[in-house]
């Protein structure tokens, strides 16, 4: 392809790129390819034409079914034409046309004799066109050619074949499946690209037979391969059956882990990348394993070679996320690497420095980093700044130091995404630290203003409001926020009246001097302030409009129990009546849960490219399917509706899963069916559920699905009755009964007679976190308070042996199926102690909240104590049910 030219303005001294396909017009480009026509060829020129047609068609351009046939036929033209450059073109133009099957026929007899020239060039293309062009009719009629190819002594040609395989074995794999002896040849070639190609070839070809790709590796991994692209693929391949057998044999070894210490000591430096990234990535990887791969990655560290040292330090970074300890011996190394040229390496050096630096060095690092950050982008600040975060949380005391670096750079110029950042790492800061909250809250009054995004100015407004009024001089904020009434847009005023009214409502001693504040407000321009103002002042005033200070606290600090998305939603949905709109009808699910797909691998799409409807999917959609159905409407107000449950394995036949519904007293199993035999059509489809296992449930109704043709999805349901507002568990065994009929293939038409057959399921079981709405609350503290602590119950529980404390805190959250509030499911790597907090909707919609606090002794025993609030008393009894059972 033409590359754009550059000319120098002798007028100017700044340099204007001029690109040679300016103005090109598709009309004028079609007019000029009637030189392919002409009786003595210019090779030069027909070139150039199709280097404009490529052009055009790599733009997005499209052609007509009657332009492209034409300027196919004119192309075929040109195989009459010796010159070799021009014959590429050609090959690149019909590979960019892909010809209908009646054209392809017009060119197929000329690609035929270039694949078998004396010429190796015209070979290779030849193969490559011929393979991207034809169908499987004409793929047999050349297979023996294409295994020739691929043992071809010239590795251009072999290299051409095997890739032409790869792309291949999506549409046509039983004809590629046959050239496994010809590709194992190719994998013991001594060029490079023909062994790299043939091993990806060998590999897609086994990838199903996991055994068969396990022997492969094993031959491989004694030596035979000498092409450093083909040793790191079978790096790859290696990693991937470790993963696949689990961490240690029976011998307590980790399978294959010499061969990846073996690949250390290559003489290609990215074989010895490969290697130790793929070391570092070993699911519970040793620190006795990691240290040969840290060996080497500091090597890599004072490289002359920029991209070298980018591997190493971003392999590094990695590592130092879960293995802190293991990189700081690379310390002085990463030091040096501050005042790299390439910002993007001194971007990574300095965050992992952050993550493996200990207390003492924090003054230094800070020092070095203040120079560091002007001379970077917003995208590297972003992750500096979130280092910092980190670091400032794993060294409490230090906060002083790292809060002034993020306010001295909050007050710098920069992008949206790199402010928020920083606002962001501030406000955790002030949540995870005390100390650090006035001087934090200071800074972030400071910030707004002279801050340009509203987003930011409404967002700290909000926060200053929770946490303001409970510092020890709430009125020095005072000034900050009413600032902003005067000063800032509508929205920002808006939300500095919201403010305003906490510290009156919060503060005794405010409330005349807000009072005073709010009534100014009341003549502002904008209607929704106005509005804010009169009601705030009526809630301070106490005139009656709520009934307790408990309600106005609620009014004022509650959270929206529905998400916002919702109530938008059922608010469009609510045509005005009598009957006024009811805020507990909107649904409390966080979000919506897509179904899964499960479509085969190297399946074509149907129709123009575009996948099958899939199955309803999103709480909303199903409660309006389900209360369509006769049988289940009267089942009343749809509670939650899980995440789709798989039944079948990925590859098999069927594909089946199922999403449970859950009323107050019933339950209904969806069971989402997709028929992936293209020679089947099923009839009077039906899950048969045998409930022994679930003694508390009954069965009322099922709902079979009549037809389910070939990659079309169905839904058959079957319903339960269970005991009332009660979290009833169980076992249900499944299995798919249906009637098969045999489709023919050339009309579509299906046969009249079936035969019944069965498909048997994998188990379905209902838990006790199906009986939980994961709805989050903005502000923990202020709903924990507003509960009433009579409905408390504490107890606590061992709960074992454990990795970390990570995974006690993961498993549960599970467990209780709950929403992690203000990022409290995530724990420190080092940590040895955690408290973590749960909001959630129990059925029957009850509001719960959990503060769970965690320890680790030396032997990684973990202990927890569960703290339960609950507007029902029974629930809180029932969610330690739920812990002491899981």
């Amino acid at each position: 392809m033409a590359q754009p030219l550059v000319k120098k303005d002798d007028d100017h001294d700044d340099e204007l790129e001029y690109s040679p396909f300016m103005g090109i017009e598709k009309g004028a480009v079609l007019q000029e390819a009637r030189v392919f026509n002409d009786p003595q060829l210019d090779p030069r020129k027909c070139s150039q034409v199709i280097t404009k047609l490529l052009y055009l068609l790599n733009q997005g351009e499209s052609f007509t079914k009657v332009e492209a046939t034409e300027v196919f036929f004119s192309v075929t033209k040109l195989f009459q034409s010796k010159d070799t450059g021009l014959r590429r073109m050609v090959y690149l133009i019909i590979k960019e046309l892909s010809p209908s099957a009646d054209e392809v026929i017009i060119v197929t007899s000329s690609l035929m004799k270039d694949m078998n020239s004396k010429i190796d060039m015209y070979r290779a293309n030849a193969i490559r066109v011929l393979c991207r062009i034809i169908d499987g009719t004409l793929l047999t009629q050349i297979e023996r050619y294409l295994k020739q190819a691929i043992v071809d002594k010239n590795p251009v040609v072999s290299s051409a074949a095997l890739v032409s395989g790869l792309h291949m074995l999506k549409t046509n794999p039983e004809i590629v499946k046959r050239w496994s002896n010809e590709v194992q040849e190719a994998v013991q070639s001594r060029a490079a690209l023909v062994q790299f190609h043939a091993l990806a070839l060998l590999h897609q070809i086994r990838q199903n037979d996991r055994l068969a790709v396990s022997k492969l590796v094993g031959t491989l991994t004694r030596g035979a391969v000498r092409s450093p692209l083909a040793q790191c693929l079978l790096i790859r391949y290696t990693s991937q059956i470790i993963r696949d057998m689990g961490n240690h044999s029976q011998s307590g070894e980790r399978p294959f882990y010499d061969f990846l210490e073996s690949c250390l000591r290559h003489k290609a430096e990215m074989v010895i990348l490969e290697a130790a990234r793929a070391i570092t990535e070993l699911d519970g990887v040793t620190s006795r394993e990691l240290t040969p791969a840290i060996t080497v990655l500091q090597l890599f560290l004072s490289s002359p070679k920029p991209v070298l040292r980018f591997a190493a330090v971003r392999t590094l970074n990695k590592v130092a996320m879960t293995h802190p300890m293991a990189v700081t011996n690379c310390n002085i190394d990463m030091e040096s690497l501050i005042s790299d040229q390439n910002r993007s390496i001194a971007t990574l050096a300095i965050t992992t420095l952050l993550k493996t630096g200990n207390e003492s060095s924090v003054e230094r690092l800070m020092k070095q980093i203040t120079n560091f950050m002007s001379d970077i982008a917003d995208e590297f600040k972003i992750v500096v700044v979130e280092a910092i975060r980190s670091l400032c949380l794993k060294f409490p005391l230090k906060y002083r130091s790292l809060m002034n670096f993020l306010s001295n750079i909050l007050r710098e110029e920069g992008g949206f995404e790199y402010k928020r950042a920083i606002v962001d790492s501030i406000v955790t800061i002030i949540r995870d630290i005390p100390d650090a909250k006035e001087n934090g809250l200071l800074h972030l009054c400071e910030f707004i203003e002279d801050c340009e995004f509203t987003y930011l100015s409404t967002q700290i407004l909000h926060f200053l409001g929770i946490e303001g009024p409970n510092t020890s001089d709430p009125s020095k904020y005072i000034r900050y926020i009413y600032n902003r009434v005067h000063l800032e847009n509508a929205t920002v005023r808006a939300a500095a009246v919201c403010t305003l009214a906490k510290f009156g409502f919060m503060v005794e001693a405010l409330k005349p001097r807000i009072t005073v504040l709010l009534k100014r407000c009341i003549y502002d321009s904008d209607d929704e302030v106005r509005d804010r103002a009169t009601l705030f002042l009526s809630v301070l005033a106490n005139d009656g409009l709520v009934d307790t200070d408990k309600d106005s606290k609620e009014f004022l600090f509650g959270s929206l129990e529905a998400p916002l998305v919702n109530l938008e939603t059922s608010l469009k949905n609510y045509e005005p009546s009598e009957e006024a709109f009811d805020v507990d009808s909107v649904p409390k699910e966080v979000k919506s849960q897509p179904l899964a797909d499960k479509k085969s691998k190297g399946k074509k799409p149907t129709g123009l490219g575009a996948p099958p409807p899939a199955p309803v999917s999103g709480f909303d959609a199903y409660e309006r399917l389900l209360s369509s159905i006769p049988e289940f409407a009267s089942f009343g107000k749809l509670f939650k509706s899980s995440p789709p449950v798989e039944l079948t394995e990925a590859e098999t036949e069927y594909s089946v899963n199922v999403v449970k519904h859950i009323f107050e007293s019933h339950i209904v199993f969806q069971y989402n069916c997709t028929n992936t035999v293209p020679e089947q059509l099923l009839e009077r489809v039906n899950v048969i559920v045998d409930a022994s296992e679930a003694e508390e449930f009954s069965e009322l109704s099922s709902k079979p699905l009549n037809s389910l043709p070939y990659d079309s999805p169905g839904q058959a349901f079957v319903a339960f009755e269970k005991p009332e507002g009660v979290s009833a568990v169980g076992k249900f065994s499944n299995t798919l009964t249906f009637i098969v009929k045999e489709v023919d293939q050339n009309t579509g038409e299906a046969e009249d007679d079936g035969v019944e057959d069965e498909y048997q399921l994998e188990d379905l079981e209902v838990v006790a976190s199906d009986y939980m709405v994961n709805v989050g609350v903005s502000n923990f503290r202020n709903a924990w308070e507003n509960m009433d602590p009579e409905n408390e119950l504490v107890d606590e529980y061992g709960l074992g042996p454990r990795e970390s404390l990570a995974e006690a805190v993961k498993a549960v959250i599970e467990t209780l199926g709950m929403q992690s509030c203000e990022g409290t499911e995530t724990v420190a790597s080092n940590a040895r102690s955690h408290t973590c907090l749960l909001s959630g909707l129990y059925i029957g919609n009850v509001k719960v909240l959990v503060k769970a606090q965690f320890g680790m002794d030396s032997t990684k025993e973990i202990v927890m104590k569960l703290a339960v609030r609950a507007d029902d008393p029974s629930v809180s009894d029932a969610i330690h049910a739920i812990v002491s059972c899981g």
